[in-house]
């Protein structure tokens, strides 16, 4: 199945940029994470995410007997096996870092895997998977926040921006609660995805996000998302990695 991807970051209006990226075809992999500890540690944190989800397939690409952080489960399929493994690397990763001025950093982390067989996400924390499919935009990943954890008790929480527990996010790699939701996903020709941290989703809303998706190259449609996100007043880090299944 031919995928056309593409991945934007940018600074939006902080001092430094937190978030981290990779878009990686020739793999199947593709990671958006986003730093939290403040200042360094957020930066260290979602580039030592990224590196291990990379590092990982790349291993398992030149060695298929290459040993694995712990057994796959035959219940998954091979791509949930991948980034669960990956996952539980990155979570080793970033806490080996935690000393010193690091101690409190931790990252986020959504990552769609692309097998022969089918696709999946794992994802942790509040970075987000989108899918436009037949004109429909649907959130593929629900956040670990405290927002979400209202909802699953039956509570209406106040809307994100108005909320003091908007931003508090229940799970991060680095912490420790930092297990992934993983799930299979069936890519169909047609099919728009986005992976992307909150500095993207915020600003531009539902409506925001599909009218800028749907239209142009995966290139343009990450400028467009990004781009779009500053101007309306986006004051974190913004990242956007399109993938259009051909």
């Amino acid at each position: 199945m031919q995928i056309e991807s593409a991945g934007l970051t940018h600074i939006g209006r902080r001092s430094q940029n937190e978030d981290a990226y990779c878009v990686r075809p020739e793999l199947g992999l593709f990671v958006v994470a986003d730093g939290v500890g403040g200042q360094e540690g957020g930066e260290v944190a979602s580039q030592c995410v990224v590196e291990a989800f990379t590092t990982f397939k790349e291993r398992l690409v030149r060695d298929a007997e290459a040993t694995w952080p712990h057994k796959p489960d035959r219940r998954l399929s091979a791509e949930e096996n991948l980034l669960e493994a990956c996952t539980a690397l990155a979570q080793r990763a970033v806490v080996s870092r935690r000393v010193g001025p690091l101690k409190e950093m931790g990252s986020t982390v959504v990552a769609l895997a692309v097998g022969r067989q089918g696709a999946a996400v794992a994802h942790v924390g509040d970075s987000r998977l989108y899918r436009l499919r037949g004109g429909q935009l649907e959130a593929l990943t629900r956040d670990h926040s405290v927002m979400e954890e209202m909802r699953a008790a039956g509570l209406e929480p106040p809307p994100r921006k108005q909320s003091a527990f908007g931003h508090i996010i229940t799970r991060a790699l680095g912490t420790e609660r930092a297990d992934p939701a993983v799930q299979a996903l069936e890519l169909r020709p047609g099919d728009v995805y986005l992976l992307c941290s909150d500095g993207l989703y915020e600003p531009l809303g539902m409506e925001g996000l599909i009218a800028r998706l749907s239209s142009g190259t995966v290139s343009e449609a990450c400028e467009a998302l990004v781009s779009g996100a500053y101007e309306a007043g986006g004051s974190d880090n913004i990242t956007a990695v399109v993938l259009r299944v051909a």
